[in-house]
């Protein structure tokens, strides 16, 4: 069980990791700049303590809308947190996420109903959410196979490495 982080409608890239820190590719960096531009002032005093570690953001429609950067969903995996549970995201966040090696759920039943600070856990593959607070458990959109094979191989570039080195298994007959 973690705890939720609750955040609104429409949180943009520009705001998961501002602009002026993608001077580096560094997970490490990124992540300790995630969020830096909210005024959610206890989630940044949480990721500077590195209390983050497998912690739930919990968000309303649109969750990273704006510039196509795969530095947001890095920033927020390298910021300790496990899943970002929302009711809708933006299909490139949403694909750059899984891209990424990073889980991204959506959940409009439980959205409604999670409040900061509630304690989670998350079955993703299941596609349950149980609020250990509430007593309540919601049912979650489930992560598409291809999604779940990035996920299991660390990203789309690992996944890529495994396909190639397999072809290259087979066509050698090994």
């Amino acid at each position: 069980m973690k705890r939720a982080w609750v955040f609104g409608d429409n949180v943009d890239t520009d705001v998961i990791i501002p602009a002026r820190y993608l001077n580096t590719s560094d997970p490490k960096v990124l992540g300790s700049y995630c969020m830096q531009d909210t005024d959610h002032a206890a989630f940044k005093a949480a990721r500077d303590a590195g209390e983050l570690a497998g912690d739930y953001i919990v968000a309303g429609e649109n969750f990273g809308c704006g510039s196509s950067r795969e530095h947001a969903p890095i920033a927020i995996k390298a910021a300790g947190i496990r899943y970002v549970v929302a009711r809708s995201f933006a299909r490139i966040f949403f694909r750059n996420s899984y891209n990424m090696g990073f889980p991204v759920i959506e959940c409009p039943d439980a959205v409604d109903r999670i409040s900061e600070g509630n304690l989670l856990s998350i079955d993703a593959g299941a596609g349950v959410i149980t609020n250990e607070t509430k007593g309540e458990t919601y049912r979650a959109h489930p992560i598409p196979d291809f999604m779940q094979h990035l996920l299991d191989a660390g990203g789309l570039m690992p996944w890529v490495v495994k396909q190639l080195r397999e072809q290259e298994a087979k066509a050698a007959g090994i």
